[in-house]
């Protein structure tokens, strides 16, 4: 029997970057994707390239799909709490070109690739861009999502 298909999700609010990659390696991920409009951070470990080379050291690959990301005005809206207009703004946000472009790639690396694991900021994946993303391929392709949870600071 094949074994069943699971799309990983992760948020690093609050977690050091040795604690988020521990998780990942756990869980087998071969491919991190992350999906914020801006790959850069303040915590360390977590900008781009920082972020790439500690994912290497592990075996996991890193990409970066930024279309995405959550626009300005719906990252805002996610800081204030008003976790509705977030929804309304991806939801619009999902219908341009690059994103569902970057969605169908998300799609097939998802069916081809090892095991893959989506990367956004946000600890708790129910006030993250990354909940709909993982719905959306779990419908499509159905795969199970795991959420993920590092251990904090």
């Amino acid at each position: 029997m094949a074994k069943s298909r699971k799309l990983f999700t992760i948020g690093y609010e609050q977690t050091p970057a040795s604690s988020v990659l521990d998780e990942l390696e756990q869980a087998g991920v071969k491919l991190l994707v992350d999906v914020r409009a801006v790959a850069a951070s303040r915590r360390p470990g977590f900008s781009k390239n920082q972020l790439a080379a500690g994912l290497d050291e592990r075996g996991i690959s890193y990409l970066h799909l930024r279309g995405l990301g959550t626009p300005k005005d719906g990252r805002d809206a996610a800081r204030a709490g008003h976790f509705d207009t977030l929804h309304k703004i991806y939801a619009k946000h999902l219908k341009t070109p690059q994103a569902k472009e970057e969605l169908d790639e998300l799609s097939a690396l998802v069916r081809k690739s090892g095991p893959v694991c989506i990367l956004c900021y946000e600890r708790d994946h129910r006030h993250c861009h990354r909940q709909w993303i993982a719905e959306i391929i779990e419908d499509r392709d159905g795969v199970k999502v795991e959420n993920l949870v590092a251990k904090p600071v």
